[in-house]
């Protein structure tokens, strides 16, 4: 089971989040899939749901690149450690274009039943975006600038 599941979170990634190819997400999520990020706003449940999230990350970056770096599996719990790169060129709830290049990382828990995921947790380094877009301003500049 563990191998499987192992192998349906990574056609998640390559299917739904680098490929864009959001048709498949009804393959790989539950009609009552529940997503837990705090760093993302509340799309509701289900495979819409993450229909919508990959939308709103692929419209602001259009070459986005998940690469899982580690993935772990135990009965019916996969927890995947991955990094992203893309260029900012489409807007990020409210935040126009910059063009700029952004490489994060994150952890994803997702609880499988039968084949699909039931629930997910997410864990990523959003202040990172954030400074990466020149949103917020990088700590250790700002002590610099205040010498």
């Amino acid at each position: 089971m563990s191998e499987g599941n192992k192998n349906i979170v990574r056609r998640l990634v390559e299917e739904v989040w680098n490929k864009g190819n959001l048709s498949v997400a009804d393959e790989f999520f539950a009609p009552n899939y529940s997503h837990h990020d705090p760093s993302t706003p509340d799309l509701g449940r289900g495979p819409e749901s993450e229909k919508k999230r990959a939308t709103l990350y692929r419209t602001a970056f259009p070459d986005l690149r998940l690469t899982i770096e580690d993935i772990i599996a135990e009965g019916e719990t996969v927890t995947a450690r991955w990094s992203c790169r893309g260029t900012h060129r489409g807007d990020l709830s409210g935040i126009g274009p910059t063009g700029n290049q952004i490489n994060i990382s994150g952890v994803t828990v997702a609880r499988l039943s039968n084949g699909k995921m039931v629930e997910g947790w997410v864990n990523w380094d959003a202040l990172g975006l954030m400074q990466q877009l020149g949103v917020v301003p990088e700590v250790a500049k700002v002590k610099a600038a205040a010498r």
